[in-house]
């Protein structure tokens, strides 16, 4: 309990020493006999800010913290940050335990965030060991009455970076007509249509009129291209879903191919070959 409010908390060991900051205690017995209410570390950095640890030998008493020992995390030089400033944070606070050689591990539960604030400018554990556990020789936390103490601090900074999904149900002037006089007497092994836009994107149509390699003298190819795709961003996608229309003069029918595709920034055309 903090503050008056349940917490979920995580305790484990591991072997791999505290990255941040280290702090040793010496002579706790002596400590444990003094009037020292709360004492606050040197100021180490960690992720752009500075911070302290806050060790309560005898137990924050106003967080139900009696009877252990209380050890929070407090950010320092809070006048030099900005008006309105906050800092999510994931830290993570520690003890060394001599007879197993790991750290004791103290954490929230669920890798929770905690904010920092104008408001709150410490957070951590009243009751991150007990008292009991600690003056007892057997369970390893004191070694020559010296206890080691540590902090990890992991700041969560938005990078500015992010993508947006955007789907367009009906697109304004969705429509191209291309007429091409004279089909029967091309010559040119492909044709362009004009470049039209379409929702901000620019398009043209690529007939083949004896088919693309891939049919060669089999059949007509048509394909629609993104015009512009260079101007994409490399990691750009662009979903299109599209109808290309063959249509015969003299009411003879018409040919339709319905597509479905993922448009990346390089691909040169889609449809049927």
């Amino acid at each position: 309990m903090e503050d008056g409010k349940l917490r979920a908390i995580s305790r484990s060991l591991r072997y791999i020493q505290p990255s941040h900051y280290l702090f040793r205690v010496e002579c706790v017995s002596a400590l444990m006999n003094t009037n020292i209410e709360k004492y606050e570390s040197g100021r180490f950095e960690a992720g752009g800010y500075k911070w302290r640890l806050c060790i309560y030998p005898k137990g924050n008493t106003k967080s139900n913290g009696k009877g252990y020992i209380s050890l929070y995390l407090a950010i320092a030089e809070t006048k030099k940050l900005p008006l309105g400033w906050e800092v999510n944070v994931n830290f993570k606070l520690f003890v060394f335990n001599h007879k197993h050689d790991q750290y004791l591990t103290v954490q929230d539960a669920d890798g929770k965030l905690t904010r920092f604030n104008v408001m709150k400018t410490q957070s951590g554990f009243p009751q991150f060991l007990s008292l009991d556990i600690l003056n007892d020789p057997s369970n390893g936390y004191l070694m020559e009455d010296s206890c080691i103490f540590g902090a990890e601090v992991f700041v969560m900074k938005y990078s500015g970076k992010g993508e947006c999904l955007s789907m367009i149900k009906q697109p304004v002037d969705g429509t191209f007509t291309w007429v091409i006089e004279n089909f029967s007497t091309l010559k040119e092994e492909v044709f362009y249509s004009d470049i039209f836009t379409v929702e901000d994107f620019k398009w043209k149509l690529i007939l083949y009129p004896r088919g693309s390699s891939k049919t060669r003298n089999k059949s007509v190819s048509l394909f629609l291209a993104l015009v512009d795709c260079e101007t994409l961003d490399n990691q750009s996608k662009l979903y299109a879903e599209f109808k290309l229309l063959i249509t015969a003069q003299g009411n003879l029918g018409h040919a339709k191919y319905h597509v479905k595709e993922l448009v990346l920034p390089l691909k040169e055309g889609m449809g049927n070959p």
